[in-house]
Order: structure tokens, then sequence, then C-alpha cells
């Protein structure tokens, strides 16, 4: 501002001068024109020859401007009708019109080329018209501009998911990753892609990649990244132990909850015979969430011992909570295997008034392994068939026998959880889903592009409750070691509805003595 102001009072200055000088000039100009004769005096004539100049090329340089003005103002209604076209067809295909969002994209193509929403409109037009190869060359044209490359990235994310080419779907949100790390579509696609493939350190890169860039919370990092150095652990438990332990340890670290992540680290740092820091990481563990993984990781801290020593250590851990069922089951295990039925017995007690099918199978064992008792044991296997279901590790409607980082169904991390399974199951039944067989996982699912560009749906849930079988009958004294077959994994088999009454009763007159060498059926114990 003091510039403008010290300009304005030395040109004024300036002009004074130079006025005050033409005006004492002496002499005159004389002028004679059509008969006519005019006596100027020089600085009068000075200043009108310098006006006469100025308003001359005054008049030049507007007559010179012309032609560039009528094709600037030609350029701006083109453009203002083009920017109008592509509002208009961007109204047209949120209301579903097909065939008006086509006639305004070809308007705006011929008034505003170069228009980068131009782009936009003719993806979104032939998504609307079904037209892939049209869209995706629109949304590679918007990839290959600086001001357009991260909608275009998107654009063509979400049509290799629509074509199922996930190879494709990735490349294009790790490309949106690197260019924008605050971009949350890009980056959870990045993170699942990875752990869909079991790719677990470059799983644990882009987890940071997200938290650098905001796009998750702090305890939802540490869950995430235990969840993940747990899966890494796990893979190199045989390969690499002293590694796998030091990344179990950190997973228990961040997140003692975890039960896979505190199990795993107690059980390799008792093989490793750090007895004393296993026993604080389990304890720790027991603590936030008792289960059955971490009582057994507990019991085997001493490899080799007597089933009376696994019995004292257990006793030791249930102390830490007295009250919780998973307290009084792990005790009643291992007082069973020490043959110590009346604790066992004592233990389950409190359970018995509503007991789940783990508390009755307990029951039915220490029913055939102290008394021989077949009717009892007939009892307690028939309350276990229709006793309440017991929690199991489930996701998206899968019930797996063991603890898996991801979804088999979706690829989501962090997806299973220890619950009650029934209470998530719906209605409709669907196909069976074996633990350990091979599943396709769908891409991770992304927000749309706006417009009518419809996200991946979420795939449906899976009626996939384990039934227990009608047990067979049982020997009047069966040998101990048939009792530890009854520790075999869980199978999944085909659910039943609730109004389901179960087995069917033998038939009246039908003898139901089993015949010598039968055994407890195979996934009634946990």
């Amino acid at each position: 501002m003091i510039r403008i102001v010290v300009f304005l009072v030395l040109t004024a200055a300036f002009v004074y001068y130079v006025a005050v000088w033409l005006a004492g000039l002496p002499g005159s100009v004389a002028v004679t024109w059509l008969g006519y004769r005019a006596d100027v005096p020089v600085g009068l004539f000075s200043a009108a020859v310098a006006c006469a100049a100025v308003l001359g090329w005054s008049l030049i340089r507007f007559l010179l401007s012309v032609p560039r003005r009528l094709m600037v103002s030609a350029k701006a209604r083109g453009d203002a009708a083009g920017r109008q076209a592509v509002m208009r067809g961007l109204m047209a295909i949120g209301a579903g019109d097909v065939a008006a969002a086509r006639r305004f994209a070809a308007k705006a193509g011929r008034f505003a080329p170069a228009q980068p929403l131009l782009l936009m409109l003719q993806a979104q037009t032939a998504q609307l018209s079904g037209d892939s190869e049209y869209a995706t060359a629109a949304f590679r044209a918007m990839a290959d501009r600086s001001d357009t490359r991260l909608f275009g990235l998107h654009g063509l994310f979400i049509e290799a998911q629509r074509r199922n080419d996930l190879e494709s779907a990735r490349e294009y949100a790790e490309a949106a990753a690197k260019v924008s790390p605050s971009l949350a579509w890009a980056g959870q696609a990045a993170l699942e892609f990875r752990c869909r493939d079991g790719d677990w350190p470059g799983a644990l890169e882009a987890l940071e990649r997200n938290r650098r860039g905001g796009l998750i919370q702090a305890d939802a990092y540490k869950r995430q990244r235990a969840v993940l150095l747990t899966a890494q652990a796990l893979a190199l438990r045989d390969s690499s132990p002293d590694t796998a332990s030091d990344m179990a340890q950190e997973a228990a670290r961040l997140c003692p909850e975890l039960v896979p992540a505190t199990a795993l680290a107690g059980r390799l740092l008792a093989e490793a015979g750090e007895q004393r820091k296993a026993a604080r990481i389990l304890e720790a563990g027991w603590r936030k969430s008792p289960h059955a993984d971490i009582a057994n990781a507990y019991a085997d801290l001493i490899p080799g011992a007597s089933a009376r020593d696994r019995l004292a250590r257990v006793r030791q851990l249930v102390r830490l909570i007295d009250h919780h069922p998973e307290s009084a089951l792990a005790l009643a295990n291992a007082a069973i295997e020490a043959n110590e039925f009346g604790e066992a017995r004592e233990s389950l007690a409190p359970l018995l008034a509503a007991p789940t099918r783990r508390a009755a199978t307990l029951m039915a064992r220490i029913e055939a392994a102290e008394n021989g008792d077949t009717g009892r044991v007939r009892e307690w296997m028939a309350r276990a068939v229709h006793a309440a279901h017991d929690p199991a590790w489930t996701a998206d409607g899968v019930i797996a026998e063991r603890w898996m980082p991801i979804s088999p169904v979706t690829g989501r991390l962090d997806a299973f959880q220890w619950r009650v399974p029934v209470a998530d199951l719906t209605p409709p039944r669907g196909p069976v889903i074996e633990p350990n067989a091979p599943v396709e996982r769908a891409a991770p699912v992304a927000a749309p592009v706006t417009g009518p560009v419809l996200p991946v749906a979420e795939p449906p849930m899976v009626d996939v409750t384990p039934a227990l079988a009608t047990p067979a009958p049982l020997t009047p004294k069966p040998a101990p070691k048939e009792l530890a077959r009854l520790n075999g994994p869980v199978e999944l088999t085909q659910a039943r509805r609730p109004d389901d009454p179960g087995p069917a009763a033998p038939e009246p007159g039908l003898d139901p003595v089993p015949k010598p060498g039968s055994e407890f059926p195979r996934g009634l114990v946990k």
C-alpha cells in the first residue's frame, strides 16, 4: 500500500512539472485548415498532440484485440454450456435416466472436451449402461491425469472387483495407497489383499502405513498388529521357533485378551525352558480372557509331567478367577485325567443346573471312568446332545475348530470371535463349510464411486452349527486309554433347526446294549 501511494505522488508531481514546463514555453503554432487559421500556444499544442497519440494507440489496440475477444467469449460460452451439460448429465445419472445421461455426455464432449468432470460423466454413464469396457477406458484416462488419478484408480478398482480380477484390483489399491496414504478404501483394501494371500510381513507394513495415514485408531491398531503377529508366529513356529516366540510375546503384550497369542507365547516359552515367563504371560491372559487353550498350555508348562502335576498347576491357575465357567471346566478336565473324580464332580456342580455340551460330556466321562454305569453315561450323553452350545470360534457364519487370523469367507482381518455360535446364525440353512477345506475368499469391499456404482454385496450367512451325533452305546467299563480319545478335534456337521427334537429314540423292543469295544463318539469334548 505504501508503494502505491508513493508511485501516485511521484506520477502526479511529474505530470505537474511537465505541464508547467510546457505552459511556460514561448511562441505559438499556426494551424490552417479549410480556410481557417488558428494560432495555438506551443504548450497547448504539445498537450493536444500527446492526447491524440494516446487515443489513437488505444483505438488501434482495441481493433486488434477484437478477434481474440470474440474467441474468448465463444470459448467461455462453450465452457459454460459444457459445465451445464456435465451437471445435468450427473443429475440424470442420479435419477437413473441412461438416455439423458448419454445425450448430455455427448453434448459436454462437444463443448468441453478437456473438462475433467466429462470423464467422470462418461464413466458413470457407461457403468449405468452396463458397458464395463468403456467405463474401464474412461477410468484409465482419468488415472493418467494428475488431477483425477485417485478417482480413476478407485473406478478401476471397482471394475476389477466386478470382473473378479483380484490381481488387478490389488494393483490399483496399492497404487492409490502409495499416492495417498490417507485414502481409506485403498489402505483397507491393500491390507485385506495381503492378508488374503498370507503375506503377513506385507500386511504389517500396510497396517503401519494406515496408522501413519490416520486411518486407524490406536486401540484398533494394537489389536490388528497383535493378530498379524500371531498369524506370522504360527507360520514360523516350525521353521523359526525363536522368531515366532518373539512375535507371539509382542502380540501378547499388545493384546493380552487375544487367546491364540497368549497360548502360543506360553507354549513356545515353555518349550524353550522359560517356564516362569511363560506362566506370567498365561496368567495375564487368563485374567483377561479365560479359555481352554490357555488352561491346557498352563498345564503343559513342564513337558512330560504327570497327570497329578498338571492338576496341581490347573488348580493354581483357576484360583485367579474362581467363579468362571472355564475355570470349572478346566479343573474338571484335569481332575478326570488324574482320576480325582470327586474333585471333578465338585467343580462341575455349579454348571449342572443348565449344563452345556462340554459339561454334560465331562459328566459322562466321570460316570464311565469312575463307576462304569452305562445308564448314567447314556443319560449324560443324551443331555449333551440336547444341551446348549458352548462358545466356539465363529466368523461370518462359519464355526472353526481352531482360531484363524482372517475370515475364510470374506477375508476380513480379526473376524473370528469366541462366542456361542447359535446366537449369530440365521434361520435359512446353508452349505456346510469344513474348517480345513479351502474356501474361496471374496475381495475386500470398498465404497462405491459417486453415482449409481453398486458395491460388492456381503456374502450370505452360513448355517454351520456343529450338531452332535447320536452317542454310540458304551461298554460297562471302558479302558482309561479309550477315554483319552475324548479330546479329539471337533468336527463341523450340518446344523439342526431350533425346533428339531434331535435324534429319534430307539424303537421299543430293541436292545440298546453296546457291543464290546464301543467308545465315545468323537467331537463331544473340546
